[in-house]
């Protein structure tokens, strides 16, 4: 789905402008986006299968769920609107744990071009699995890893890139660290 979604800098300062997501990926325009790593109490993290019908990384076990900030949306906000659209999961607020935000540059071979800021959040799984609803243009799967799949990307075919395990990793660092305090 196309929508209008706010162009930021190299900084990830916004610019004031804003365009469709279609043109953002099309003339390498960075823009914000909304990463949710979804983990339970027994160190489980639920990935998503991406759709088949996905421009990028089509089939790939991925992100609990991401998306786009819709221009003008309040980064949070988007980030719940995201877990709910995807996988029918509502977070409260209170529960949403911003663990930071990394810029993210790739050219596809496919031509988009992804210039994004991801705003990284973790939340608690406190719903079984076979409750949640997946938006099937978006998700074709989901299933509870061992948190640890976090550390080993490169054990597993078609499950997260090893390219990122240093993200990876550092979605782990804190999901040990919040569930030790819990």
């Amino acid at each position: 789905m196309d929508e209008l979604i706010d162009i930021v800098d190299e900084q990830g300062n916004y610019t004031g402008k804003t365009c469709l997501k279609s043109e953002a990926h099309k003339f390498g325009y960075f823009h914000p986006t909304v990463h949710i790593w979804i983990y339970t109490k027994d160190h489980k993290i639920l990935l998503q299968e991406r759709a088949f019908t996905k421009k990028v990384f089509p089939g790939l076990w991925d992100i609990s769920v991401a998306g786009h900030i819709g221009a003008g949306e309040i980064i949070e906000e988007a980030a719940i609107r995201e877990v709910e659209e995807e996988i029918g999961f509502k977070v409260k607020p209170e529960n949403l744990i911003k663990i930071g935000t990394r810029k993210h540059q790739v050219n596809h071979p496919n031509g988009i071009i992804d210039n994004e800021f991801h705003h990284v959040f973790i939340t608690e799984l406190n719903v079984p699995v076979e409750e949640l609803i997946i938006q099937e243009s978006e998700v074709a799967g989901l299933q509870l890893y061992d948190l640890d799949i976090l550390n080993k990307t490169s054990e597993y075919e078609n499950v997260l890139l090893p390219e990122y395990s240093q993200y990876y990793e550092s979605v782990f660092t804190a999901i040990i660290a919040k569930t030790e305090k819990s």
